[in-house]
């Protein structure tokens, strides 16, 4: 299959815009009576991730035929042409249940286990991170770059609160205070995608999490690397997308990792 990536770049930012006006409408007057509670405690989904979902499904369906899905809400196929959609419909659901900024839709494409285009829709600044295989990575089509930081000493990071999986929490808890007092901070934001695509364009210089899913990563994994960082797992490896656990960052991914790995226990 002769596929022109950079067009159909083009093409998932639109359909983020489009269903990113579907997610922002449905904010405005969301019923909280209508959240549902997943397999775990505080894992929420809407019915406007399973629209959401829908939407982006049918759509990327007709854009690349016969390519398989990863989804958050259960879309799930091999496809039959080695390519497979890797989708969060919505990012940050918590967050939007509560009217809360920032949530996103984030989209990759892998090509035989490889991702080859990514693209991270953070909805309330309307700021589309996105990228190929053989293009720079762009915020709104403008060219966008790791932060040239080099020490902690210089960095704000990112990270999530595990939300399941707690027998690894209090090494966890370690990690974060060994990062607050060597860092100019920790945010938690509440979308990962956001934590990523905002590493990408040097607003923040790493990220770490644990408890990771495919899609929560796939898409801004690709973005910090397309924009000159680095991801690993936590061992430094390359089992970042489907391994559960990710340190991205620019230039101090190497003084990020060694703390990890320390109190991580690799």
């Amino acid at each position: 299959m002769n596929l022109n990536l950079s067009v159909l770049e083009k093409e998932v930012v639109g359909l983020c815009v489009e269903v990113g006006e579907f997610i922002q409408q449905e904010c405005q007057n969301f019923d909280r009576a209508r959240i549902e509670q997943k397999d775990v405690f505080n894992n929420l989904v809407s019915y406007v991730d399973k629209e959401s979902e829908k939407k982006l499904v049918n759509a990327l369906s007709r854009l690349l035929s016969g390519s398989g899905f990863i989804a958050e809400e259960g879309t799930a196929s091999a496809g039959t042409n080695g390519y497979q959609w890797i989708i969060d419909p919505l990012d940050g659901t918590t967050n939007f249940t509560h009217g809360l900024p920032p949530f996103a839709i984030s989209i990759a494409l892998a090509k035989n286990g490889k991702t080859v285009l990514g693209v991270v829709y953070e909805i309330n600044r309307k700021e589309a991170f996105h990228s190929s295989i053989g293009q720079p990575a762009r915020c709104n089509r403008k060219e966008i770059r790791v932060s040239n930081a080099l020490s902690l000493s210089e960095s704000l990071l990112a990270t999530g609160f595990p939300y399941y999986k707690f027998e690894k929490r209090d090494a966890y808890l370690e990690i974060i205070k060994q990062f607050l007092d060597k860092t100019h901070g920790v945010r938690r934001l509440g979308s990962a995608a956001v934590d990523l695509a905002y590493v990408a364009c040097g607003r923040m210089e790493g990220f770490f999490e644990y408890n990771l899913n495919a899609w929560d990563v796939a898409a801004g994994a690709f973005l910090v690397q397309q924009a000159g960082g680095t991801v690993s797992d936590f061992k430094g490896g390359n089992n970042y997308v489907f391994g559960g656990e990710m340190c991205a960052a620019c230039g101090v991914h190497p003084e990020m990792l060694t703390i990890i790995k320390n109190l991580w226990g690799y």
